[in-house]
């Protein structure tokens, strides 16, 4: 069973805080800037990460310098709202890399894409071989980002 938030204390949030800063941090300076003995520390983030607050380390990379420099977000509407059609849609759109994220919401469409894409054209080839081919699509609307103002992942933890 996943514990709640406020199972979490102010070391536990200050902890989170500090590895979304850096993930890269070493125990030792990690116990340093929470005020704790490294191993206090270390039994710490082991209990969060075998209770899933913390899921992964990952690097974040620079998509213009590795040629994704355009970021397009897709509002898609399905033919149908079935649990077949939904499933089939989540499956297909996990084994594509373009689309970083997929969110079913509640409003006027089914889904919102967000993807990764070299410049307009290979937009215009991946929603042509992939995007409108996806199962159960019938409508798409193409937002392209002109200008990244923010671009974090870090949760707001009040700390």
């Amino acid at each position: 069973m996943q514990a709640a938030a406020s199972d979490l204390d102010r070391i536990d949030l200050k902890i989170l805080q500090v590895l979304q800063s850096d993930g890269r941090l070493t125990n030792l300076k990690l116990a340093e800037a929470v005020a704790l003995s490294p191993t206090a520390v270390l039994a710490r983030v082991q209990r969060l990460t075998r209770e899933e607050y913390i899921v992964g380390y990952e690097a974040r990379l620079d998509p213009l310098k590795l040629g994704l420099g355009m970021l397009v977000f897709v509002e898609v509407l399905l033919d149908r709202t079935t649990p077949n059609v939904f499933d089939a849609f989540k499956a297909a759109v996990q084994v594509h890399p373009q689309i970083l994220e997929c969110h079913m919401v509640a409003g006027g469409f089914d889904y919102l894409l967000k993807t990764r894409m070299a410049d307009m054209q290979a937009y215009r080839d991946f929603a042509g071989t992939v995007l409108w081919q996806l199962p159960g699509v019938r409508e798409t609307r193409t937002y392209a980002v002109m200008e990244e103002v923010k671009n974090s992942a870090r949760l707001p933890l009040g700390v």
